[in-house]
C-alpha cells in the first residue's frame, strides 16, 4: 500500500509498530508480536475512546487500562509516550530490555509495574489483569452508587482490560469472568487480542472451543471485530457500541495479527524475540521518518498532541462538577474527599474501644468475626468479600450490606468459590486510588494455596489488602488433612512484603489490625484458629507490633519455649508443667508475627531468643522450617494431619501440653547441659 492512501488512523497504527520494533531491536529481544498486533487497537483507545489526563495520571476519575498480557508492554509504554505521558521519554522507551547494569533504572521493565504513571497494575501471570479489571470495575461502582446523585454522574470512570488467549485459558480468568457477569459490571470492556497463537504454536493445539458462547453464557456481551489489525474506526465503533449495553459487561472479540507487518507475522515465531530488520525499515520508509530509533513523523505526533490537552480540559471540568457538588451534597463531598485523600477515617478509635475481656475464651475466628462486624460501620473505605465461607469464619452482614447485581452500594460481597479470583479482583479494589478502598477476603487458611498468587502479587504490588484465613490448623478437625494447612505458613512467612500474624487471642488480634490498618504498602494474612483460646498471661495489643515478646518471663531459666496462634495456650501449660513435675524453669514468648520481628533492634531480637547456649524451643502445628532462624529445636509436624478431633490430633501429634513437656524433656536430655545453638536446629 502507498503511503498516498493511508489515512491519519493507517501513519499513527504504523508509527506504534514501528516504536516497538525499535524497542524490541534494540537490545536484541522482548515480546514484540502481540504488541504489533494490537497497535490499531492502542490507537482507537487512546484516540478516541479513553478518558485520560497525561498531565496527571492519578486523576481520580480516569477510565483505566489493564495490559492483562502483560508480556506485550512494549505496546503499553509506547501508548503512553505517543499520548504525552511526561514520565514516558524516549530514554525510558530505551530501557525495555536493557541489561541493566551498573544499577540502570528503567521504568520500561519486561512486565507492566504499576509504580510507573499510566500503569494500573502489575501484571505478568496470564489472567491476573482480568481479575484485577473485575476489581477495578466493581471499585467504580461501588463510588458511583455511593456518591452519584441525580443531578450529576461525578464517578464515570470505565475499566478496559487487554486480554490474549492465553489470559482467557487461565483459571483466575474464568473465574474473574464469571463473577462479572453476575454482577452486571457494565463498565467493564474486555478487548480479546484473539490472534489464534500461543507461545509455542497455533492455538489450535491446545484449545478449540467457541469463546464466545462461553463468554455469553458467563453474562457477559460479546462485539465482533473482524480486522482488528489495521481497521481503526470498525474498533472505535465497537467500544462506542459497549458503551451503550447496560446490565453485562462486554467483550471485544478483535481479530489480529500477531506480529503484524513482518515476516513471521501470523507465527509462534512472532511471540518473541527479534523482528527482522526489513520489515522495520519498510515500516520507517512508508512512514517517511527517519532510521533513527523512536523516529516519528511530524504528521503522527500532530495526530496524538491535541490529547494531553484533552486531558487536561476534561479533569478540569471534573473538578468544577466537584466544587458544584460539594456545595449541594456537603456531607457526601467530605465523605468522598476523605475517600479520595486516603481513608483517614482509619479505625483506630474503634478498635482501642474494644475490651478483650469481653471475648475471653472465645475462638480468633469468632473474635475476628466480630472485629468486622465493629469496622465495617466505622470504616467506609472497607470492603469484606468471603470465598462462600464467612458464615463458618463468624462474619456476618445484611442482604442491605451486600455489593450485588441490584445492589452497587454494599460493601460486603460474596465471591462465590472462586479463592484466586478473590484476591486478584481484591488487588484491583486497592488499586482503584491508594487508600479509597481498603479490600478483606476472607476463606479456610488452606484455600489460600488456591488464592496464593493473587496474594503474592499485590504483596509485589504494594497494595493494602488483609487477607483473613481461618481454620488455620488441625483442629479444624474431622475434615481431614485435605483441611489441615500443615506446610502453609511456610510459603506465606516467606512471602516478602506481606505481613504473616497468627494471634492467640483476641488481644493479639486486636493489635494486628491495628498493625494491619497502619500498614499502606503492605497486605496482612491474619491465620486464624476455630479452638476455643485458654488462659494465657501477659498478652497485649501494643506489642504485636513488636512481632514477638515475652509472655511468661522467669529469672535464670532454663529454656525458652516460643509459640503462637492456638499452639500457644499449649506452650504455656506445658511451661507450668515442666515447672510442676520436673523443675524445669521455661520462659514463654508469644510470636505473632514473625516478619515484624525481623525489623526489630538486634538487642530488642537477643532480649526475647537469648543467645546464651541456653534452649528455645519452638512449639507449633506447623511444618517448623521458618523457626530454624530463632529456636535451637521444634516440637511441629513432619507429615499431615488427621481426620480427627482437635483434642485427639493435639496429643496425636503431640502438639498438647504433655506432649510438648515430654518432647523437651528428652531434649533437654540428650543436651546434656551442652550448648544448644552448638548441638545445630532438630525437628523434636
Amino acid at each position: 500500500m502507498s503511503r498516498d492512501k493511508l489515512t491519519q488512523d493507517d501513519l499513527a497504527v504504523l508509527a506504534v509498530r514501528s516504536i516497538v520494533a525499535d524497542m524490541c531491536m534494540q537490545h536484541g529481544g522482548g515480546h514484540g508480536g502481540s504488541a504489533l498486533g494490537m497497535a490499531a487497537i492502542g490507537v482507537a483507545l487512546w484516540k478516541y475512546i479513553l478518558r485520560f489526563n497525561p498531565a496527571d495520571p492519578d486523576w481520580f476519575d480516569r477510565d483505566r487500562f489493564v495490559l492483562s498480557n502483560g508480556h506485550a508492554s512494549s505496546f503499553l509504554y509506547t501508548m503512553l509516550h505517543l499520548t504525552g505521558y511526561e514520565a514516558w521519554d524516549t530514554d525510558q522507551l530505551r530501557g525495555y530490555t536493557h541489561p541493566k547494569e551498573n544499577g540502570y533504572h528503567t521504568l520500561a521493565h519486561g512486565h507492566p509495574e504499576r509504580e510507573a504513571p499510566g500503569v494500573e497494575v502489575t501484571t505478568g501471570p496470564l489472567g491476573q489483569g482480568i481479575a484485577n479489571a473485575v476489581g477495578l470495575a466493581i471499585a467504580s461502582k461501588n463510588l458511583a452508587a455511593t456518591f452519584n446523585d441525580g443531578k450529576d454522574s461525578l464517578i464515570q470512570s470505565r475499566i478496559y482490560c487487554m486480554a490474549g488467549d492465553g489470559c482467557l485459558m487461565e483459571g483466575v480468568a474464568l473465574e474473574a469472568l464469571s463473577l462479572a457477569g453476575q454482577l452486571q459490571l457494565d463498565n467493564l470492556v474486555l478487548i480479546y487480542d484473539n490472534n489464534q497463537v500461543t507461545c509455542d504454536g497455533p492455538l489450535d493445539w491446545i484449545n478449540v472451543e467457541n469463546t464466545n458462547d462461553k463468554i455469553r453464557a458467563c453474562g457477559w456481551e460479546v462485539i465482533d471485530v473482524e480486522d482488528g489489525t489495521y481497521d481503526v474506526q470498525a474498533i472505535v465503533s465497537a467500544f462506542r457500541r459497549a458503551t451503550l449495553v447496560r446490565q453485562r459487561p462486554v467483550m471485544i472479540n478483535v481479530r489480529t495479527v500477531i506480529g503484524a507487518d513482518t515476516q513471521s507475522a501470523g507465527t509462534y515465531k512472532a511471540h518473541h524475540g527479534l523482528i527482522d530488520s526489513e520489515s522495520l525499515m519498510r515500516m520507517k520508509t512508508i512512514l517517511q521518518s527517519s532510521s533513527e530509533v523512536f523516529s516519528v513523523p511530524s504528521a503522527v505526533s500532530e495526530y496524538f498532541q491535541p490529547l494531553r490537552e484533552q486531558g487536561i480540559v476534561l479533569q478540569n471540568e471534573w473538578t468544577a462538577r466537584l466544587e458544584q457538588y460539594e456545595a449541594r451534597c456537603p456531607q457526601k463531598a467530605e465523605a468522598l474527599r476523605q475517600r479520595m485523600n486516603g481513608g483517614l477515617q482509619d479505625g483506630f478509635d474503634m478498635l482501642n474501644s474494644l475490651s478483650s475481656s469481653e471475648f475471653t475464651g472465645k475462638a480468633t475466628r469468632e473474635v475476628n468475626g466480630i472485629i468486622i462486624r465493629h469496622l465495617s460501620r466505622s470504616l467506609p473505605r472497607m470492603f469484606v468479600g468471603g470465598a462462600d465461607l464467612m458464615n463458618s469464619m463468624k462474619i456476618t452482614y445484611s442482604q442491605q450490606e451486600v455489593f450485588d447485581a441490584v445492589n452497587h452500594t454494599g460493601n460486603f460481597i460474596r465471591y462465590g468459590i472462586r479463592e484466586h479470583a478473590m484476591a486478584s479482583i481484591a488487588n484491583g479494589l486497592a488499586a482503584y486510588h491508594p487508600g479509597t478502598f481498603l479490600p478483606v477476603t476472607a476463606t479456610f487458611f488452606m484455600f489460600y494455596l488456591y488464592a496464593a498468587p493473587g496474594v503474592r502479587m499485590g504483596a509485589l504490588s504494594k497494595l493494602q489488602v488483609l487477607h483473613i484465613a481461618s481454620h488455620d490448623s488441625f483442629a479444624e478437625g474431622q475434615n481431614g488433612p485435605t483441611h489441615q494447612p500443615v506446610e502453609l505458613d511456610s510459603l506465606y512467612r516467606a512471602m516478602p512484603n506481606l505481613w504473616y500474624f497468627r494471634p492467640c487471642d483476641a488481644e493479639e488480634l486486636i493489635g494486628a489490625w491495628q498493625c494491619a490498618l497502619a500498614s499502606r504498602e503492605s497486605p496482612s494474612l491474619f491465620s486464624l484458629a476455630r479452638d476455643a483460646v485458654g488462659t494465657i498471661p501477659g498478652t497485649h495489643r501494643s506489642r504485636v507490633k513488636y512481632g514477638a515478646y515475652v509472655v511468661l518471663e522467669q529469672q535464670n531459666a532454663d529454656l525458652t519455649i516460643a509459640s503462637c496462634g492456638s499452639n500457644l495456650q499449649h506452650a504455656v501449660e506445658a511451661a507450668r508443667l515442666l515447672s510442676r513435675d520436673h523443675q524445669i524453669s521455661a520462659r514463654v514468648v508469644s510470636a505473632p508475627c514473625l516478619d515484624l520481628f525481623e525489623l526489630q533492634a538486634p538487642y530488642y531480637k537477643d532480649a526475647v531468643f537469648p543467645r546464651d547456649g541456653k534452649p528455645i524451643v519452638s512449639a507449633e502445628e506447623y511444618v517448623p522450617t521458618v523457626w530454624a532462624r530463632y529456636a535451637t529445636a521444634s516440637v511441629g509436624m513432619s507429615s499431615y494431619g488427621c481426620s480427627a478431633a482437635n483434642e485427639s490430633n493435639y496429643a496425636r501429634f503431640s502438639l498438647d501440653a504433655r506432649g510438648i513437656a515430654q518432647k523437651i524433656r528428652d531434649y533437654l536430655t540428650r543436651l546434656a547441659g551442652a550448648d544448644a545453638r552448638l548441638a545445630l536446629w532438630q525437628q523434636l
